[in-house]
C-alpha cells in the first residue's frame, strides 16, 4: 500500500494537477481577499494551497506558493485602499507572513520526511516479510515432498523386499511342514501355524506399503483408494470404517489426489488413535461447484480449545492450502469429530462428466 501510494504521488500527472490546483487556490483565495478588501485576514486561507504544494508536490514549490500568497495578499490590500504609516510597512508584514510560512513549509517538511521514511520501512518490511513467507511456504512444501518420497521409499521396500523375503519364508515353511508330515512329527501342526502366521504378516505387510504407497490415485482410481483405505482400517483396527461416494469422481492432477489421500490418513489415523470412536465414516460428495471430502467419527470429539501445536492439525491445514481447499474442523453437536476439505470445481471431474468427453 505504501508502495502504491508513493507512485501515485510520483505520477507526472497527477502532479501537474495539484501544481495547477494550488495556484488556482491562490488565486480564488487571492480574489475573495480583495472582495473583502483588508478587513478580514485570510493568511489561515492561504495556507491551504502552501499545506497542498509542500506535501503533494515538493519544497521548492511550497515555497513559490507561499510567495506567492505573500505577494497577493500584500498586493490586495493594496489595491484595495489600505494605507500605511510608512512606505516600509508592507515590507514588513510580506516579510512577517513569509516567514511564518516557511516556518509552516519548514515543519510540513519534516512531517512528510518522516512520512516516506516510515512508507519506505513499511515497504521493505513488507517485502522481507512477504519473502520469508514464501520461503517458508517452500520449505513446508519440501518437507512435505521429501516426507511424500521417504513414504513411498519404505512401502515400495516393504513391498518388492520385505514381502518377497516373507514369501520365502512361507514357502520354505510350507516345504518343512510337507516333510514333517510325511515322517508322521506332531511338530507338523505347529510349522502349519507358523506358516499361517507368515501369511498374515505378508498381508499386513502389503496393507501397509499400499498405505505407504498407493499403486494408484489419479484418475477414477482415487474412489478405489479411498474405499480400499476404508477396508484396510476396518480389518487392521476392528474399528468399523465406512467409504460413501454416490458418483465416480476423477482427479486428473497426482498432487492434488496424493494431498487429499494423505489428508484422509491422517485424519482417520487420529479418529482411530485419540477419539476412542465406534464408527468412521469416510464421504465424498461433488457436484459442478465443489468437491467436498468428510471424515466425521463418533468417537469423544475435540476439546473446547483446538491445540494449536498437533503437527498432524497443521499438516492436514496446508495440504488443503496446497491444493487451494478450504479445511474445516469441528466439533459435532451429537459427539465426535468432522474434519471437511471443500475442493473448488475445475481440479476433478464425475463420471456424467467423463462419459461426455
Amino acid at each position: 500500500m505504501a508502495l502504491t501510494s508513493h507512485f501515485k504521488w510520483a505520477d507526472p500527472n497527477a502532479k501537474a494537477a495539484r501544481v495547477l490546483l494550488s495556484l488556482a487556490m491562490v488565486g480564488v483565495i487571492g480574489a475573495f481577499d480583495y472582495v473583502s478588501a483588508f478587513d478580514l485576514n485570510f493568511t489561515a486561507f492561504y495556507l491551504i494551497p502552501v499545506i497542498l504544494g509542500v506535501w503533494f508536490v515538493s519544497l521548492g514549490f511550497g515555497i513559490l506558493v507561499a510567495a506567492l500568497c505573500v505577494a497577493v495578499s500584500i498586493a490586495g490590500d493594496l489595491i484595495s485602499g489600505a494605507r500605511y504609516s510608512s512606505s516600509l510597512v508592507p515590507f514588513w508584514n510580506a516579510a512577517i507572513l513569509l516567514s511564518f510560512y516557511l516556518v509552516v513549509i519548514w515543519i510540513l517538511a519534516k512531517l512528510r520526511a518522516l512520512h516516506l521514511e516510515l512508507e519506505e520501512r513499511v515497504r521493505q518490511r513488507t517485502a522481507a516479510l512477504h519473502k520469508e513467507m514464501q520461503d517458508r511456504l517452500r520449505l513446508e512444501e519440501e518437507i512435505l515432498s521429501i516426507s511424500e518420497r521417504e513414504q513411498q521409499r519404505i512401502g515400495h521396500d516393504l513391498h518388492d523386499s520385505l514381502c518377497q523375503h516373507l514369501t520365502g519364508v512361507a514357502l520354505a515353511g510350507e516345504v518343512l511342514s510337507e516333510q514333517l508330515k510325511a515322517k508322521s512329527i506332531p511338530e507338523a501342526k505347529a510349522m502349519d501355524h507358523i506358516v499361517e502366521m507368515v501369511e498374515g504378516a505378508i498381508d499386513l505387510t502389503r496393507t501397509l506399503a499400499r498405505g505407504l504407497h498407493p499403486a494408484e490415485l489419479t484418475g477414477e482410481a482415487f474412489t478405489d483408494a479411498l474405499r480400499e483405505l476404508a477396508d484396510t482400517i476396518t480389518d487392521g483396527f476392528n474399528t468399523p470404517c465406512f467409504f460413501q461416494c454416490e458418483a465416480r469422481v476423477a482427479i486428473p492432477e497426482g498432487g492434488v489426489a496424493t494431498h487429499l489421500y494423505r489428508l484422509t490418513q491422517e485424519a482417520i489415523n487420529n479418529a482411530v488413535k485419540h477419539s476412542d470412536a465406534t464408527e468412521i465414516i469416510v464421504r465424498l460428495e461433488a457436484n459442478r461447484e465443489a468437491l467436498t471430502l468428510t471424515i466425521s467419527d463418533d468417537g469423544v470429539g475435540m476439546p473446547e480449545k483446538v491445540p494449536t501445536g498437533g503437527m498432524g492439525l497443521r499438516t492436514m491445514a496446508y495440504r488443503a492450502e496446497v491444493i487451494g481447499a478450504a479445511f474445516k474442523i469441528e466439533r459435532l453437536p451429537t459427539g465426535g469429530t468432522r474434519v471437511a476439505c471443500r475442493l473448488p470445481a475445475g481440479s476433478y471431474t464425475l463420471e456424467a462428466d467423463a462419459k461426455k468427453d
